[in-house]
């Protein structure tokens, strides 16, 4: 086991049952934190996560809900005060894509990306805030009294074309968190969001499942290689740690230079 500089915390994650959501929990157990395993559709993904946190000496749970849902996620927050006690860390990972083309996108298709993607994470840090106040900084524990971790993506600042719900749902995220930030900084929270760049994860299969589409792919980071979700899992874990307790209201890019727009090298 690594330095363990989340010893005595935990963690609720959400969409944690794969991809980037299963790769920030991970590296957040073998940090120390206890963590609670959202997932919406696969239990089974979610109780190999679990198994694998626990088989590293760790404990984890599963939990079943919908972020966009009220009632589900306040029933979540409860089941990990049940379980852990407290609560030191969220990560607001849970989001998903409907692509389509702007004038064919239905009402259904924004709907859907913006309330998990975006509602989601409202609904996730306002219980995460009411808490963090409530306990207050737990001496010995952590210098704050509770990290929120906003997932976004660099589509929170490069515009995506086919994909207008995903791409409006990531800027809102970046004012959502900076918002809140600045709200929540007196009471000793810190909001920070991640930005990834592609990382080989199920939500983006097609852009690198063959060798054509990984070159093409490649040509849009400058660091020549695509990300994996342990980077964004090691950065999670930096940014909860009292490591960087002076950091909040900002977003972490982990892309590789994407946002350095490489189309632009030779002088676009």
């Amino acid at each position: 086991m690594e330095q363990q500089k989340l010893k005595g915390q935990s963690v609720l994650i959400t969409g944690a049952d794969s991809g980037i959501g299963r790769g920030v929990a991970i590296s957040m157990a073998k940090a120390g934190a206890k963590a609670l395993i959202n997932f919406v559709h696969n239990q089974d993904s979610a109780e190999e996560v679990v198994s694998e946190i626990r088989s590293l000496g760790g404990e984890a749970i599963s939990f079943k809900a919908d972020v966009s849902q009220e009632t589900e996620v306040q029933a979540m927050f409860a089941k990990h005060i049940e379980t852990f006690g407290s609560i030191d860390i969220v990560v607001n990972n849970a989001g998903l894509q409907k692509d389509a083309k702007f004038t064919d996108m239905t009402l259904d298709e924004w709907n859907t990306v913006i309330g998990i993607n975006l509602t989601g994470q409202f609904l996730c840090s306002r219980e995460a805030a009411k808490l963090f106040i409530k306990q207050g900084v737990r001496n010995g524990v952590s210098r704050a009294a509770g990290k929120i971790i906003c997932m976004s993506s660099v589509h929170e600042v490069i515009p995506w074309a086919g994909h207008v719900n995903y791409a409006a749902s990531k800027g809102g995220i970046n004012m959502f968190m900076k918002s809140i930030a600045q709200e929540l900084a007196p009471h000793r929270i810190r909001v920070i969001g991640i930005g990834p760049g592609a990382i080989q994860t199920p939500i983006n299969k097609d852009a690198w499942e063959t060798p054509e589409a990984l070159n093409k792919l490649l040509t849009l980071i400058p660091y020549g290689r695509i990300g994996q979700p342990e980077d964004i899992g090691n950065l999670a874990v930096w940014i909860a740690s009292d490591e960087a307790d002076y950091i909040t209201g900002t977003t972490i890019f982990a892309d590789g230079g994407m946002t350095l727009y490489p189309g632009f090298t030779d002088n676009g």
